[in-house]
């Protein structure tokens, strides 16, 4: 419930600012960020939500690549996790892609900015999902704790 009520505030902020724009205003923020059904998301915020399907992901199915930005978004959205993208992708050893630095030797395709864009508009194939892992590489015991949710390509999504 407080979620639409924050995602409505933020469609008639929107909804102001594009106001202001027909009239000539320029408001400093109208610039800064972009609107999705997730809400409002800094141009930084998509970058690096991204590069962490880029680093993670690559190479995956579409929807997997999606799932991988909604996990992200699920992680914002938790009260376990830190409450921004930034805050989540850079949380220490959340993401092998961030602690190796793949994520910034890996640039982003069109492909990877989509898969954001989808997630941020509310597309989640994980089904809700904290966390996801390749079965094949070495992980922690401690994430097959987590119930699966579903598999797509070769990564696993679970809570």
């Amino acid at each position: 419930m407080l979620r639409r009520i924050l995602s409505a505030w933020k469609l008639v902020t929107a909804m102001g600012i594009a106001l202001l724009l027909l009239h000539g205003a320029r408001p400093e923020h109208a610039s800064s960020q972009m609107w999705f059904g997730w809400g409002g998301v800094r141009g930084d915020e998509l970058e690096l939500l991204a590069r962490l399907v880029a680093a993670e992901a690559e190479g995956e199915p579409y929807a997997g690549q999606v799932a991988v930005a909604a996990v992200v978004l699920n992680r914002v959205d938790s009260p376990q996790f830190p409450n921004s993208i930034s805050g989540v992708a850079y949380q220490p050893l959340a993401f092998e892609s961030v602690s190796n630095g793949l994520i910034w030797r890996r640039q982003p395709s069109a492909q990877a900015y989509n898969a954001a864009r989808d997630a941020l508009n509310g597309w989640d194939p994980s089904y809700g999902s904290l966390f996801f892992w390749n079965p094949s590489k070495p992980v922690s015991p401690w994430i097959w704790t987590r119930t699966i949710v579903v598999r797509i390509g070769s990564h696993v999504f679970g809570r």
